[in-house]
Parts: structure tokens; sequence; C-alpha cells
């Protein structure tokens, strides 16, 4: 099984429970194999691009060695970083982080010096060891490199967990190794038989393992410094921590150590707040080397070449290198970013399918037909007050075709198997989730105690009201909650309130602009009766006459889309200042509040149009005769073809503008133009470029900061929603969203490996709250969808006129069923059409179900008004809860971590404690660990492996005593 087969798991002859776990197993086999994102296992990638090797050096001034091999064995994923100088000035000591500061002089700059050298002899208190850098004229560095003894001691502070030794590993592991059930289920058979059909389908997209081999998962457990003989030391013991986990343990040191005399000030600990201060300009660790061509071999270069670089659009992630480098929680992102371009593929397959099977019965649908007739002279009430003239029903033939392609019954099978698809999406995520958590040892995590943000306590540096913290012991600054919280959250979300308001303000303003230029575009015939232009010109302005509605909306959406663009700008800087005013205490305090803040503005901001569109534009407006006006107008009304199609126009204008805009413009096209500027102001010779070392040319990368995931969550997360939440109106969404995505992985791969530095390998086990906004969306998106397909489209109106008015159950007489009669004598006189447009005219139709001006109640709700509304309210209804109740049972049946996982980590936790137990117990017998543990039975493992025992450690004791008995009296015979 991709992903998960170097872990033996599951194992061969596993049975499914259920057919529900069936096809979740069959699932997992497929999908990882299916996506060309996904990637679980970083098995290999591409051919490598070829290069221009003319230079002799590679980006950072090395010379490269063409006669280096990349080395086979990638379990320390240390490949050959001596190509960039990553070393003290004596070459033996590895460069584990940098610390920048700037030598300008400034009103702090003695308090900063000082500041700097306690904090540094803190660190060098603490073991570490430092080496300077004060060539430059303008930024001084400090090298800090973390001996063995300290990132020993630090790991078994914080109970990293590290490979065990391989033999005991092994030796205990093997009666697995051929644990199957001698009679396998036909399911699984079935299932084992599509998983190996779908991974030999999607064999062009696997990865090449001889280019990057996969790095195999060992046994492990918290390290103990005094139990160190069962963990696999290599000879060079700095390799056993991997240089992420080094820079990792270094900054956890860093965000702890004093810079001031006084140890109870709660604000002057921490890089982080010394950065805050202005003492540092930066505190990073270095990349492996360089990226570009011709550079020699190193882990980024790797990862360019086999992940960021283009020509990888369609070959898996090397997930576990991308872990190795950039840490956990980086890795989660990209894994699920990866998962969510995998389950896009078959939702852009059924999307496909339902807008061809729309483009085929566009005109071949009986009720299209009969409205397209030229024949059937249906005289329309104009569309505004005054300007606008009687129009044929004929003449919306072109947008009444158009409207069918997303308005018909498959419309409704997509909004089912969209919301089936975000439950499952979500919960094939969780299991996904808990098979990387495994296998990047992350069941078990628990993150450390926080401590304040820098921030924090910079702005409460002078706060004299303090309190002890009851888990650090320090005395902290504190807010009372009634005095000081409670109103500036009154005040921020206020303001919130506030932005929302202006957002759907702007969408008030492009509704006006709607109505006035749908007038405008009326007035059109005159200036083809009295032009003497040419024919074209006569041509081109009857065009823009016969789709003004058209016109319209795709004007009205751009301007929509360049509103909502400033709004995201103004809203993004208002979050951060109001969030920043909040003054909270820990990080995951202050990520979890601007995401509240960030997601609800450009929520609104997004998709408040898109609502007006969907559920209110048309619904309030009144009859011919007496119309609802707002500041003297009236509303808006749908045309002849439903507002489906406009809502389809307005979401795909917004979702793909916004993808065109955000991902090439800003994210591709922005940096290329400030690159190339800084290229073209540079002074700087190549020779002076290459003088440069490593920790210079790092230090000129932007920072990468706390939010720089939160960007790239946020974009994805409302990607989703316009997905999920307005599917029924455009099944193309999950098309455009996968073809966005596979560019979007590579965009953001090469901006961290090209454009960042290198940021501090955080550990993560989730995704952390975005799960639960997408699964909020998900939930939203079965009502929005209900209401669409009700409120919005004719599918319900179509639906009762087949089955209670249609004389042969068809769809015959449709048209004229959904128009009603006007008398235009009954117009209002503001209201009426100019003198020169009313002719002849004595009656027109419009859309609704209203008695005609002949009953007794005329133009009141008729009898097929209410039919059609309990209709509608019937099928809001029975969608929620059919479609609700089916995605709880799927979520309920298919289990978060799947069983052969579970399994396996149950099987993981037994092995390694027998590990611990039998090496414990050898020792205290003063033999040798390796040795004892090759005897007893033939698989190593001191058991028989036949069958299980659940007095292990009961049999364990008794041959332990027999054992000592045989020791005093001399016997020979070997323990077993």
């Amino acid at each position: 099984m991709p992903g998960i087969h170097d872990l033996d798991w599951p194992p061969s002859g596993q049975k499914p429970t259920s057919s529900s776990h069936a096809f979740s197993q069959l699932h997992d086999k497929t999908l990882y194999t299916f996506s060309s994102h996904a990637g679980l296992e970083a098995d290999g990638v591409e051919e490598r691009h070829s290069v221009n090797h003319e230079s002799d050096e590679d980006a950072d001034g090395q010379a490269t060695d063409p006669s280096r091999t990349k080395p086979k064995d990638t379990e320390l994923f240390d490949l050959d970083s001596q190509t960039r100088n990553m070393y003290f000035d004596d070459k033996a000591r590895k460069i584990d982080f940098i610390l920048a500061w700037s030598i300008k002089p400034n009103k702090k700059s003695i308090e900063a010096q000082r500041a700097r050298e306690l904090f540094e002899n803190n660190l060098k208190q603490e073991g570490l060891e430092l080496e300077y850098d004060k060539k430059g004229d303008e930024i001084h560095y400090a090298k800090i490199h973390a001996p063995y003894e300290v990132l020993r001691r630090y790991a078994d502070i914080l109970k990293l967990r590290l490979p065990m030794k391989q033999k005991l590993a092994s030796q205990h592991g093997k009666k697995f190794e051929d644990l199957q059930s001698p009679v396998q289920a036909v399911s699984t058979r079935l299932w084992g038989a599509a998983g190996r059909f779908f991974k030999r389908l999607m064999r062009p997209f696997e990865v090449d393992r001889e280019k990057v081999p996969p790095i195999k998962r060992t046994y492990t457990c918290p390290y103990s410094s005094d139990k160190e003989y069962l963990f696999e030391i290599p000879e060079d013991k700095e390799s056993l921590f991997t240089n992420a986990c080094r820079s990792w343990i270094v900054d956890f040191i860093l965000r702890r150590k004093s810079f001031s005399e006084d140890k109870q000030k709660a604000y002057s600990f921490g890089v982080k707040k010394m950065i805050s201060d202005g003492y540092y300009t930066a505190a990073f660790p270095l990349h492996e080397g360089h990226w570009k061509p011709g550079s020699a071999d190193n882990e980024r270069k790797l990862l360019f070449d086999h992940w960021a670089w283009w020509k990888n659009c369609f070959k898996f992630q090397p997930l576990d290198y991308v872990r190795h480098y950039y840490g956990e929680k980086i890795g989660l992102y990209f894994a699920w970013l990866g998962f969510y371009t995998a389950m896009l593929v078959p939702a852009s397959f059924v999307g496909l399918v339902v807008f061809f099977y729309g483009l085929a019965i566009r005109y071949t649908n009986v009720a299209s037909k009969e409205l397209c007739d030229t024949n059937v002279n249906i005289t329309m009430c104009p569309l505004c007050d005054t300007q606008c003239p009687y129009w044929f029903l004929h003449e919306a033939c072109s947008h009444a075709a158009a409207s069918r392609i997303f308005d018909n019954g498959a419309t409704v099978f997509f909004a089912i198997f969209m919301s089936l698809w975000g439950t499952l999406f979500l919960e094939f995520w969780k299991r996904n989730e808990a098979t990387i958590q495994y296998k990047w040892d992350l069941t078990n995590f628990v993150s450390e105690e926080e401590p304040p943000r820098p921030e924090y306590l910079s702005k409460l540096e002078d706060w004299n009201t303090m309190k002890v913290n009851p888990v650090t012991g320090l005395k902290e600054p504190h807010l009372p909650f009634w005095r000081r919280r409670v109103p500036v959250f009154l005040c921020s979300y206020a303001v919130m309130l506030f932005l929302a308001a202006v957002a759907i303000v702007s969408v008030v303003g492009v509704i006006a602009y709607r109505v006035s230029m749908l007038a405008a575009l009326q007035l059109i015939p005159d200036v083809i009766v009295t032009a003497n232009s040419s024919n074209i010109k006569a041509l081109t302005v009857d065009l823009v006459y016969q789709n003004a509605s058209l016109v319209t909306t795709v004007t009205a959406a751009l301007i929509n889309l360049v509103i909502i663009i400033v709004l995201n700008f103004v809203s993004v800087t208002f979050a951060f200042w109001l969030t920043d005013w909040e003054c909270l205490r820990t990080q995951s305090e202050y990520d979890n509040s601007i995401t509240i803040k960030l997601f609800a503005l450009q929520f609104v901001n997004y998709f408040s149009s898109i609502v007006y569109i969907a559920f209110f534009k048309g619904r309030f407006v009144g009859r011919p005769g007496r119309y609802n006006t707002i500041f003297g107008a009236r509303q808006e009304e749908c045309e002849a073809g439903g507002c489906l199609i406009e809502l389809c126009i307005q979401l795909a204008i917004i979702m793909v503008g916004k993808q065109l805009i955000q991902n090439n413009l800003i994210e591709i096209g922005l940096p290329k133009l400030i690159k190339l500027l800084k290229r073209k102001c540079s002074k700087e010779t190549r020779e002076q470029k290459l003088a440069h070392t490593p920790w210079e040319k790092d230090y000129k990368l932007e920072p990468a900061a706390n939010t720089s995931l939160f960007y790239e969550y946020l974009e994805m997360v409302l990607q989703f929603g316009f997905l999920t939440i307005f599917c029924a109106a455009f099944p193309l969404a999950p098309l455009f969203a996968l073809l966005n995505n596979i560019i979007e992985i590579r965009v953001d791969a090469s901006k961290f490996i090209t454009q960042l530095r290198r940021p501090i390998a955080e550990r993560a086990a989730t995704i952390g709250i975005w799960y639960s906004v997408l699964y909020g969306i998900s939930r939203i998106a079965i009502i929005s969808n209900a209401f669409i397909i009700a409120l919005t489209s004719d599918f319900i109106p179509r639906l009762v006129y087949e089955m209670r008015y249609s004389p042969d159950q068809s769809l015959s007489g449709y048209v004229n069923f959904s128009l009603a009669i006007f008398n235009t004598s009954d117009f209002e006189r503001n209201h009426q059409p100019a003198p020169a447009l009313r002719g002849d005219i004595q009656v027109c139709r419009y859309r609704d179900f209203r008695n005609p001006p002949w009953h007794e109640n005329k133009y009141e709700y008729s009898d097929v008004f209410w039919h059609v509304l309990a209709a509608r309210l019937a099928f809001v209804v029975v969608f929620e809860n059919v479609v609700v109740v089916v995605t709880s049972l799927i979520a309920w049946l298919i289990p978060d971590v799947p069983t052969p996982l579970k399994e396996q980590i149950r099987r993981e936790a037994y092995i390694t404690s027998e590990i611990v137990l039998r090496t414990e117990l050898n020792r205290a017998r003063g033999e040798d660990v390796i040795v004892n543990s090759q005897n007893g039975s033939g698989d190593g493992s001191g058991y028989n492996s036949a069958r299980y025992s659940p007095h292990n450690s009961e049999d364990m004791d008794r041959k332990i005593r027999h054992r000592q008995k045989a020791d005093d009296r001399g016997d020979e015979k070997s323990y077993v």
C-alpha cells in the first residue's frame, strides 16, 4: 500500500470488520496512489532536470565534486552537508543556529550590547558554543553549536523519540513478518485486487525510489540517558540528531534564556523578545545548501529538484523529506494540501460529467424548446421602469439554454454528492492524519507549555499588576478581565461588525450599479435607429443590447472582485491591529483569534454578493402594478432563465479571479518582479556575491514568520467554501480548484525553498483549528445547497408541474404555466413604459404564480404558488435531514484510525515494551544485550511465536528463576 507499505501495514489477510471499513480500506489503498500530490511516502521523484555545470562553484562559492555520489542510506537524511560552510572555523563543529544584530548606533546600542552579553553568557553556561563573525560593516553574526551532551540532555528533558537498536527491533518483530490469516475473506481479496489495480494505473505518477530513496520508519521510544544502550547510537554521535532536530533544540533553549540579571522579570527572557526589542535583528537556522542549478548536492537542492520544481507537478510529494527538513508542522500542511488536491480528482470528474450532461440537454429539454420557439409570441413585461420596452420571451433563449446547463436534475445529484464528498474528505483526512502521526512519531505528541508572546511582554513591560504563573512559577503581567479585557474585546468585535457592514454596503453599491447599468443599456435601440454609422457598429450595439443582462452581470462581478481585493487588504490590516490591541498572552491564543477574525471578515467579503444573488435577488420584487422599491427604484429581477446562471457567473468570476490574482500575480509574478528589480539595482559582481557567507545569504531572504502557513490555510479553506457551499450552481468549481492547487503546491514549495529563511522545525500533530472551520463549512454547505436547489433553481416548480399539473406527466406547457398574466392598464404611472414604448400591448407576462386580472382576487398568489412553496420547504427539510443522517452515518462507520494501524500501534507498543523488559533483564544478569537477544527460539524473541500467551510476564519471571537455579548448579543448559 503506497505510503505505508514500509510499515508492514496492514498485514496481509487483515479482514475488514464491516462494509464501511472495507470501503475505507479500499480508499486508503487507492487514494494514496491516485493523487499526484498526496504523496504520503517519500518514494522518489521525476528524473532530475538537466543543469548547466559550466561553473566549478555552486551558488555558495563552494567547489563541487562531480565524482561525489548520493549516499544510499538516508536514515539520517544527511546528504553531505559539507558542501556548504555549515561549520565553525575549525571545520568540526556544526552551525546549528545564527543570531544576527545591527551595529548601527542608536539609543539602545549600549542596552542592547549589555543584553546580548548576558544572554550569550547564559547560553554558554547552558553548554552551547558560540563563534562570531564581525567582518560586516552593518550586520554581525553569532554562530551557535550545540554539543552532543547538550542535545542528549534536552532529548531526555523533551522526551524525544529516537530509533532503538535495529537488531533488537527486528528480532522481536520477526514473529509478525508472516502474520496472516490462513483464510481470507472474499471482500479482502477483492479490495486487495482493486488496490493493486489502482497502483498499476497510477504507476506513471509514482516516484523514482532511486532518485529519492524511501525513509524507512524504525521502532522508536522516548529517549532516556540512563537507557542509552537501547538506542542506535552511530559512531559519530552528533549525527544521531538531524539538523532540523538540532535547530529545534537550540531554539527551545534560546526561547527560555534570560537576558537580564533580574531572574524574576517575566519580560526579560527569550530570543523572540530580544528581536522584538531590537537587540537582535534575526535568529534562524541555516539552509543546508543552495538550490540553484550547478550547486553541490544537498538537502535543499534535493527538495527543489524533486518537489518545488514545476516538472514535478504530477509526482508524489516527498513528504518524509519535507518533514525532516522543515519539521512536522509544515510537513502536515503539505500533506493536507496534497490530500485535499487528491480528493478533488473524483469531485472534478463528477462535476465534468454533470456539466457535459447539462450541455447535452440545454436545447433538447421540452421547456427550453418552448421558450426558444419564435412562433410563440409571449410578450413579457418591462424589466425596468419608463425606459425599458416590452420584449418577447424567445429573446431570452440563449440565457435560458445557458441556465439549463446548471439547472437540471443532475444539479441535485451533484449537490448531494458534494455534501457526501465533504464528509468523506474530512473523515478520510482524519485517517490519513492518524497514519502520518504514527509514521512521524506524533501519536502521543503533547505540546509543550507555551511561554508568553514577546509582543505581549513588551507592551506590558511597565504594567504594575502582576500574577504568578501556576505552571512556571514566574511573575507575569496580568490584565484584569472586566476592567481591561472585556472593553477591548467589545471594541474589537464592534470594529469587525463595522467592517462586515462595509462589505455588505459594497454589495448594495454593486446592486445599484447593476440596476442603473441595465437601465442605460435599454436605451441602446434609440442609438441604433438614429445612428448613421456603419453596419458593423450597429450590429455591435445591437449585440450589446440583446445581451444587456449578461454584460451587466459580468461587469458587476468584475467590479465586485476589485472591491473584494481592496476590502481584503483593509480587513487584514485591521484584523492584525485589533488582535495586537487585545494583547493575548500566548502565540496559540493569538493565532486562533486572528484566524477567527480574518476568516469571518473574508467570508463575508467574498460570499455576501453570492449570497444576495442566490437567496435574495428577485424574491421581494413585487409584481407589475405594485413593485417594491428601495430609494424610489425597483429591485432587481431574475430573467426568464432564472437567477442560477447569474449566480454561476458571479461565483466563477470571484473564485477564478481570486485564484488568478492571488496565485499567479501576487504569489508568482510579484516575487519575480521584486527579485528582478533587486538584481537590476544591485551593484555587486559575481565574485562579491560568491564571497558572501551562507549566513549572510540566508539573512537576505524573507523571514519565515509565524503567519506563513496561516495565509496558505486561509486561502484553501475559502476555496473549500466556494466548492461546497455553492456547488449546486457551479459544478466546474472542483476542476478549477484542482488546477489551482496543482500550481499552489509548487508555488508554496518554491517559496519555502527559494524565498524564505529556513523556519524552525516546529512539531504539530494536527492542522489545528482549521479542521473545525472545515467541518463548520461542510455543515453550512448542506443547508446552502438545499436552499439553492429549492429557491434559486427551477427544479422544484418543474417537478411540481410534472407530478401535479401536467396532463401527460411531461414538461410540455411548463413555460406558459410558470408565467403570470398582467393587464397593462393596471400599471402605476411612475412604473409604466414611456409613451413611445407602449404600443398597443394589452397584456404582458411575468415570472410568478399569481391570479390573472379577471380573477376575483386578481394578482394575489395563486394556489399553485402555495403548492410550489410547500414543495420547496419540504425539499429543504428532506434534503437536509437525509444528507445529515447519511453523512453522520458515514462519519460514524468510518473509524478515525484505520484498524490495521491500531493493531500496528499496539503491536509496536508491545514490541517496544518487550525490548525494554528483555534488555533490562539481560543487563540485570550482566549479559550482553545483543548476544542474549539472539538466544532462544528460532525467531529470536525468546518466545514461541505460534501462540500468544497472556502470561508472558509470568513466564519470563519463571524462566529467569529457572536460569538462576541452573547457574547455581553449574548446568550448561542455555536459557530459553
